[in-house]
């Protein structure tokens, strides 16, 4: 049985594990889901190897990467991922990042995904600041974000390199003090 890091109403947050690679596949190997991610659908060994760096990032200490498996309590398999990594630096901030398989678009799963890693990481890991970038383009994330209780900051200039050129990305955050749960 998959070991749960954090519960919301509708979906839940896992470790992720070997077996979720083809269940990842489905979002990194999307091009729909990929759009707006800075690099081209990935191959079933590309998406192993992340999940091989994901599984070893969860025994380092301190844990600075947390690569999560998105689960809807209804489904087998994960539906996405959800990833939060944590600033060596400035270990009170986290930037955050998500992605669900396109069957789940469209029903306000992406504002619930947000709104529990925001819980994941203000509650169980502590953080003042969490925060996210999107293309511009991405208004489905926009949203997720806004609704979810993140603000607006601002945009970085050709933040991301792209296969398609260099991509602005405008970022949101949440801090803790700020923060109330949903």
């Amino acid at each position: 049985m998959r070991q749960v890091v954090c519960k919301g109403g509708r979906l839940w947050l896992g470790e992720v594990t070997e077996a979720d690679v083809a269940a990842l596949h489905a979002v990194y190997g999307d091009p729909g889901a990929t759009q707006h991610m800075p690099f081209a659908p990935l191959s079933v060994p590309q998406v192993a190897d992340l999940v091989g760096e994901a599984v070893r990032a969860a025994a380092g200490e301190p844990r600075l990467l947390h690569v999560l498996a998105v689960l809807d309590p209804g489904e087998r398999d994960p539906i996405g991922v959800a990833r939060l990594r944590v600033d060596a630096d400035h270990p009170h901030s986290a930037e955050i990042g998500l992605g669900l398989r396109p069957d789940h678009w469209g029903r306000g799963m992406g504002t619930d995904l947000v709104r529990l890693l925001l819980k994941y990481g203000f509650r169980q890991l502590g953080l003042h600041r969490i925060w996210g970038a999107r293309s511009p383009a991405n208004l489905p994330a926009q949203l997720a974000m806004l609704t979810a209780g993140m603000v607006e900051e601002g945009v970085l200039r050709h933040h991301v390199s792209t296969p398609q050129g260099w991509r602005d990305s405008v970022i949101h955050a949440a801090l803790e003090d700020e923060w109330t749960e949903r």
